[in-house]
């Protein structure tokens, strides 16, 4: 409920993200790869998300000798914005919940990633590109990244 009261109010600012290449925003964090998952979780929660997992891709790569950097998938939603995509088109299912990635660069810097939702979904052919919960998909991505976003 707390989630959805929050996201009417960011929807406004859903076009600030500019989406890359595939749909896929980057932006520059202000802490480490731990922190800034850390951060992010305290803010999906204190929001109402659920924080479905978080994947330590590095530490998976140092379980078999290799090498990443530091890299983690924070794996996140609320079943009340998701479930309408879902019922709009089943392989969306695909796709959700969302996900935004932290890792550290060759640079050395913290980034985030994740992909647009517009950009992510409407291609499956029953999300059509101005359904309401994309907006709010969209605002939240924007605003909760940006809270650790060195923007």
């Amino acid at each position: 409920m707390k989630f959805l009261a929050t996201a009417a109010v960011i929807v406004a600012m859903a076009g600030a993200a500019m989406a890359g290449d595939n749909g896929i925003v980057r932006k520059e964090a202000t802490a480490g790869v731990t922190e800034t998952v850390d951060a992010l979780v305290a803010t999906l929660e204190g929001a109402g998300l659920t924080i479905f997992a978080r994947v330590d891709h590095g530490a998976g790569a140092e379980s078999v000798g290799e090498d990443v950097g530091a890299s983690q998938l924070l794996i996140f939603g609320s079943p009340k914005v998701g479930t309408p995509a879902i019922k709009d088109d089943p392989v969306s299912g695909l796709y959700l919940p969302l996900k935004v990635l932290v890792y550290q660069d060759g640079t050395g810097k913290t980034m985030i990633a994740y992909q647009d939702p517009t950009e992510m979904l409407s291609p499956l052919g029953g999300v059509s590109e101005d359904a309401p919960y994309l907006k709010v998909m969209t605002g939240a991505l924007a605003k909760f990244t940006g809270t650790v976003a060195a923007e």
